[in-house]
């Protein structure tokens, strides 16, 4: 849908709203976080002061990891617009961490931000599928809840905005723009984790979880309880977006700091170690460019602010209903497109398949996955180095057991919020603050994907490519080879045991006729 004003010098009132804002943001330094703070310095370039609650982490203070992230390739555009000095003097490094009591900030800090900020953007969690059920409920649920407490103090609070998910209500095959019941008291489970210990909390996590198959589904849905709780105190809204995946647009195209969604999968088998997948074929799960979920944040900020919109408090940040890529799409399009990018040091030529049987998954997984990769660390411990294949292969497979589940059930979500956004918007929002893929090319975008992880993620340089290609020529005709003597080996097996096989055959069908007798 096009903008409703076509003018071509229409106003930025996104920008304007923003401007002389003083924003909290929580979460800044993960993916989603990142991406935000960069889409504020370089689009909002009024906005007052921009917090950042930041934890030391690995003996660095929050100033230094702040800088670390200005310095990332992600804020090269904008360093370059604005010049390092202007963001540093735009961002403000708070020491806290949300998994303390009162979010570990000092009295002073905590004043600061109860006199300024008027804008919150509560985005920090934990989003490991398998984290500790208590470390989930401190950081995800009772996170949020010291959060809201501190907005209630806050004088000029406008918006407190919640970052969920779009896969915490997992019972919901078709998820509402709107609250659910959570699944159990959070507030009797944010007590319950606190007095207990951490053993007895974890030997409880099968019953407290009860239907819900992980701590990070669990956790966001009581933390979206609590949230709508505070709407009778404070101006709320929660806002879900489903997979977050990597930039589409700007201001790095296919950039992105993990190997989450479907990155993953197309790096392991990219470098030919993911050689099976149990999984509906046919499914697909909902994923969302980072930048495009973003830019809807920020609209829906917007749509409170300067609409007075306070009726659309829960939105459903999603894409399948315009665009629905399929787990077998996405495995097809990526082995197309690793055959003209490659990663370096592909182990095996790039195949494998989906299973629709556990069992066949199984065999396949010991066949393809474990067998090979003991030969390969033997190889490498002959050669004097540590083995690594064989670790590599008990994480992957250990994040198969939560993949499973989500690639074997379907969910569908409403998104009414998106059509209605773009209603409002005039054409230099429309095209500033881009909430459509009316352009969008999957192919395209899975290559800047696979270009981007080799620089980012791999640090493969786009000068190793041609070395990549021949080393995948190279492991192809050995593919072939070894299928050829596979093969082979097959037939002698065969040919040298045919007698044998004939007398099973003839045992094994006898003893099924005297069954059928005897039943």
């Amino acid at each position: 849908m096009e903008p409703s004003n076509t003018d071509d010098v229409a106003p930025d009132r996104v920008a304007e709203t923003f401007a002389g804002q003083k924003i909290l943001v929580t979460g800044g330094t993960g993916f989603l976080g990142k991406v935000m703070i960069e889409k504020m310095l370089r689009c909002l370039p009024d906005v007052a002061q921009i917090y950042v609650l930041i934890r030391t982490k690995k003996g660095k203070d929050p100033k230094h990891r702040l800088d670390e992230i200005f310095n990332s390739p992600l804020f090269e555009k904008v360093r370059t617009e604005r010049g390092l000095p202007a963001l540093d003097k735009a961002v403000t490094a708070i020491s806290g961490d949300v998994t303390l009591p009162d979010l570990g900030l000092s009295l002073e800090d905590r004043k600061m931000l109860i006199e300024n900020v008027t804008i919150v953007y509560h985005a920090a969690a934990t989003v490991r599928f398998d984290e500790l059920l208590k470390r989930a409920v401190l950081l995800n649920t009772r996170g949020t809840k010291l959060m809201l407490d501190l907005a209630k103090e806050m004088k000029n609070l406008l918006v407190f905005v919640y970052i969920s998910t779009a896969y915490c209500h997992l019972e919901e095959k078709i998820l509402r723009e709107r609250t659910y019941p959570p699944p159990a008291d959070p507030y009797k489970v944010i007590k319950c984790v606190e007095w207990m210990d951490d053993d007895v909390v974890e030997a409880m996590t099968d019953k407290i979880l009860g239907e819900v198959p992980n701590t990070y589904a669990f956790t966001k849905a009581l933390s979206e309880s609590i949230v709508e709780d505070s709407m009778l105190h404070i101006p709320s809204i929660i806002m879900r977006p489903s997979i977050v995946i990597p930039i589409w647009k700007e201001p790095l195209p296919g950039w992105t700091d993990n190997i989450n969604g479907p990155t993953g999968l197309l790096i392991g088998a990219g470098k030919g170690v993911l050689r099976t997948m149990y999984c509906n074929e046919n499914s697909y799960a909902d994923y969302l460019p980072v930048d495009i979920a973003v830019n809807a944040i920020l609209l829906g900020t917007w749509n409170y602010i300067y609409h007075k919109d306070h009726n659309r408090s829960v939105i459903n940040l999603t894409s399948s209903s315009e665009f629905k890529v399929t787990w077998a799409e996405i495995i097809s399009r990526g082995r197309r497109i690793i055959k003209k990018i490659p990663l370096n040091g592909v182990v095996w030529y790039p195949g494998g398949s989906m299973k629709k049987s556990r069992l066949m998954h199984n065999i396949c997984i010991v066949l393809f996955h474990m067998i090979p990769a003991y030969i390969i660390d033997a190889f490498i411990f002959l050669a004097g180095y540590k083995p690594i294949m064989c670790r590599v292969h008990r994480r992957i497979n250990k994040g198969f057991e939560v993949f499973e589940y989500y690639a074997n059930h379907q969910w569908d979500f409403e998104n009414t919020y998106a059509g209605y956004i773009r209603e409002k918007l005039n054409s230099t929002e429309y095209d500033k603050y881009r909430v459509h893929g009316n352009d969008l090319v999957i192919d395209d975008y899975f290559e800047d994907c696979i270009r981007a992880a080799r620089i980012y993620i791999l640090n493969e340089p786009p000068e190793t490519l041609p070395a990549a290609r021949r080393h995948l020529r190279t492991m192809y005709w050995v593919d072939v080879l070894a299928k050829i003597l596979f093969f082979l080996f097959i037939i002698y097996l065969l040919a040298s045991w045919s007698e044998s096989f004939k007398t099973l055959l003839i045992t094994g069908a006898t003893y099924i006729a005297e069954l059928m007798n005897i039943l």
